[in-house]
């Protein structure tokens, strides 16, 4: 009998330990972790040279974050940060995952392999092959796999078949070639991971100030008078930011925190370029923690917004701009309409929060207006999560706090490139300016019926409305919501390609046929006919910048990204009059097009060789609203999401762990949250389980509840917290199972993966 295919993470347990939470982030620690990493993976004499390269001007991009590098003087050794460190060390592994790895490994044995544990295995060396029926990957030509992929998609009964998803690392000229080659083939099926993050933010910010991208830069963290981070972990997903929010104290600047976990690193802080500070004290962040509720967010906003009008309308003139008011918005008095509608009293149970620590924010927002607001994924993955961006902006209106030095939007972007991504056209639903400057410079007819995102994907491959699907970089299979329903939808197709540089559980829910194709990484060189090439990025603030590989590729047989979807095009498109093969001999040639199809990109050549680069346009930055419908920035009306919860049930919202981006797993540490060697672990109130009888380290089961239907998640050990009441943390991807696919957010459709109505019940065997 053939054995399953496991596409959750295994159940078993690794021996957990408890230690103390440290006092502060980064440090000695940080940089004693990321050294080990790098011994360990590189060697430490190869891995100091990867690391001064890393983020600097003439060397290649972090494969990480998207937190934007300074623009003048970096530091000489540490312009990047631990996981930024574990992220490279990875991709320089000595480790290699060969034909002959996969001939003694079956699909089936690696499946039931931790994602750590598949992630360590290395990195791929040759194109691989699973013929249908077949248990074990087969070594095979990158000809005769484009021939595969080429034919497959050719007998299709229609483009809208195949479905072409994109991570966030891929560089700007393999994303503008990606989607160039989608839609010569027809359709524009192009989720890509912004589907599952910052959708959200995208819309909100598009409907209210016309543009889907934050609008500070880094400079502006220098000039800020206040600082709000919201829903957001930046110490270990983020860890660069945290220089910048020093900026801010260092001059005279305050910090307030909401987030339903209080975290190491928005609280302390030792700069890591700074061998002075590793062993001191450190330098305190936080001016004002506010420990809301999950997704009490727009509750929280919708009080501070009624007690700034309360001292408006006690001293006109004191707490508004009216002037920015009434020149740059539109709906101001609609706004106040609807604000009316709501009291104090209903809202404050929402928060969890006391009337009296609110106040205390409040009166900061009104004392100043150089005002940044930074949120990431705890805002963005709800049902209302577009509300939540929306009501930012409506605080950051009232102030003026937009368009000026040390104020605005700070949408903290996710997998380095993701912005630059939707920037090169990667989105289902393309602007019609877009698609005729396509046209215009390629000479064909672009589709222009919207495509799947993240979410419908999954739906249309379940349906089989979908039979091949291609991944561009990324885990599919362990980012995604609804672990078994997507495996099910994945495994209907009729071919499934990877596009990848390490081993992952999405090469492991395949579909009956399936390729691996391996590619170079951002650290290694990069060599087509005409020479050694560079690509581009784009960071998170705009700054579109060059990055350059400095190792020799792993394997001889690995292709860049760029020179992948040219062999897919040739493969697939008979009538194209597109020069691939010329673009992908000189990436000259890409950026050419790029400036000849996107605005913001004159003399793209010349200036992405300038070191650090050159700032897109941004109407927000410059207090030009007249993208938007109404031309001019929006006040809108939201609503805040009371989830009402039975008395055995909780609120859930999936987490990462310190060693850990994104579905990138580089050990079992959660070190600045005490849990060392475990990953199945949720996070509870410590009064939560005294009145359900439970003790810490009781192993339970988890199930999540929506609409009637339920999901299960085995063995998960409790570990006590400081978090409200009936809220719990997990880690993702071992809890992506609990989230159901059709629980998404209102217009964004993003995946709400951090509001999950669980129950716990407790197993009769504990550790």
């Amino acid at each position: 009998m053939e054995k399953k295919i496991q596409a959750q993470p295994p159940t078993k347990l690794t021996g957990i330990q408890l230690a103390e939470i440290p006092t502060s982030a980064v440090g000695v620690k940080a940089i004693t972790s990321a050294m080990s990493h790098i011994k360990k993976e590189v060697g430490l004499v190869k891995g100091i040279v990867l690391l001064k390269n890393l983020n600097q001007k003439n060397g290649f991009d972090c494969p990480g974050c998207a937190w934007p590098d300074p623009d003048a003087k970096r530091a000489f050794l540490a312009e990047y940060c631990e996981n930024g460190a574990k992220a490279v060390a990875e991709e320089a592994t000595k480790n290699k995952v060969s034909p002959l790895f996969f001939a003694t490994h079956s699909v089936q044995e690696l499946s039931v392999m931790s994602d750590y544990e598949i992630g360590k295995s290395g990195r791929i060396t040759h194109p691989m092959y699973l013929p249908e029926g077949k248990n074990h990957y087969e070594e095979i030509s990158w000809d005769a796999a484009f021939n595969i992929i080429g034919k497959t998609l050719n007998e299709l009964k229609s483009p809208h078949e195949a479905i072409f998803y994109t991570s966030g690392r891929t560089s700007n000229e393999a994303a503008f070639l990606y989607q160039l080659f989608v839609r010569e083939f027809g359709t524009n099926n192009l989720p890509d991971c912004s589907n599952m993050c910052h959708e959200s933010s995208g819309v909100a910010l598009s409907e209210t100030l016309g543009i889907g991208k934050g609008s500070v830069t880094l400079d502006d963290f220098s000039h800020a008078d206040l600082v709000i981070v919201m829903g957001q972990n930046p110490g270990t997903n983020h860890p660069r930011m945290l220089t910048a929010l020093s900026q801010t104290k260092k001059n005279g600047g305050k910090i307030i925190s909401i987030n339903p976990l209080p975290e190491v690193g928005l609280r302390n802080y030792k700069d890591p370029q700074n061998p002075l500070k590793w062993m001191g004290k450190g330098q305190n962040l936080t001016d004002l923690f506010l420990q809301v509720k999950i997704n009490g967010d727009v509750a929280l906003l919708k009080i501070i917004l009624k007690l700034m009008k309360s001292k408006e309308n006690e001293k006109p003139n004191s707490v508004f701009n009216h002037q920015f008011i009434q020149e740059k918005t539109a709906g101001f008095d609609a706004f106040l309409e609807d604000l009316d509608s709501y009291t104090i009293e209903e809202l404050l149970p929402q928060t969890g929060l006391s009337l009296s620590s609110i106040e205390k924010a409040t009166t900061l927002i009104i004392q100043n207006e150089r005002i940044i607001v930074c949120w990431a994924m705890g805002l963005t993955q709800h049902k209302n999560s577009v509300d939540n961006i929306r009501e930012i902006v409506n605080l950051l209106l009232l102030k003026g706090s937009i368009g000026k030095k040390g104020a605005g939007t700070c949408p903290v972007r996710g997998h380095s490139n993701v912005q630059g991504d939707r920037t090169m056209g990667i989105w289902e639903k393309p602007k019609e300016a877009f698609l005729k400057n396509l046209e215009r410079v390629f000479s064909f007819s672009a589709p222009k019926k919207h495509g799947y995102d993240v979410v419908s994907a999954i739906e249309a491959m379940d349906q089989k409305k979908a039979k091949v699907f291609i991944g561009m970089g990324g885990n599919f299979i362990s980012a995604t919501p609804d672990t078994e329903f997507t495996a099910k939808a994945i495994q209907q197709c009729s071919l499934t390609v990877q596009i990848s540089t390490k081993l992952n559980r999405s090469h492991l829910i395949h579909g009956k046929k399936a390729l691996i194709l391996p590619c170079l990484g951002r650290s290694e060189k990069d060599f087509q006919s005409s020479g050694e090439q560079f690509i581009t990025v784009e960071n998170s603030m705009g700054v579109v910048h060059q990055s350059k590989g400095h190792l020799m590729p792993h394997s001889n047989q690995l292709l860049s990204e760029p020179a992948i979807v040219a062999g897919l095009a040739k493969a697939t498109l008979q009538n194209t009059t597109t020069d691939w093969s010329g673009m992908v001999g000189n990436y000259d040639f890409i950026r050419e097009k790029i400036e000849a199809t996107i605005p913001g990109f004159q003399n793209y050549n010349q200036r992405v060789r300038i070191p650090g680069g050159f700032a897109l346009p941004n109407n927000a930055r410059e207090n030009d609203f007249t993208p938007t419908a109404s031309r001019k920035a929006n006040f809108s009306n939201n609503k805040p999401s009371a989830i009402p919860l039975k008395d055995h049930q909780f609120l859930m919202m999936t987490i990462r762990t310190h060693d850990q981006y994104n579905t990138t797993i580089y050990g079992l540490n959660d070190r600045y949250r005490g849990v060392l060697n475990e990953r199945r672990i949720i996070f509870m109130n410590p009064d939560d389980m005294e009145q359900h009888g439970l003790q810490k380290l009781d192993k339970v089961n988890l199930t999540s509840h929506f609409n009637g239907e339920e999901r299960h998640a085995l063995g998960f050990l409790i570990v006590p917290y400081d978090i409200p009441r009936q809220c719990t943390a997990t880690y993702f991807p071992e809890t992506n199972v609990l989230v159901p696919i059709k629980s998404k957010a209102d217009i964004s459709n993003t995946p709400t993966s951090k509001t999950v109505v669980i129950s716990i019940a407790k197993e009769t065997a504990n550790l």
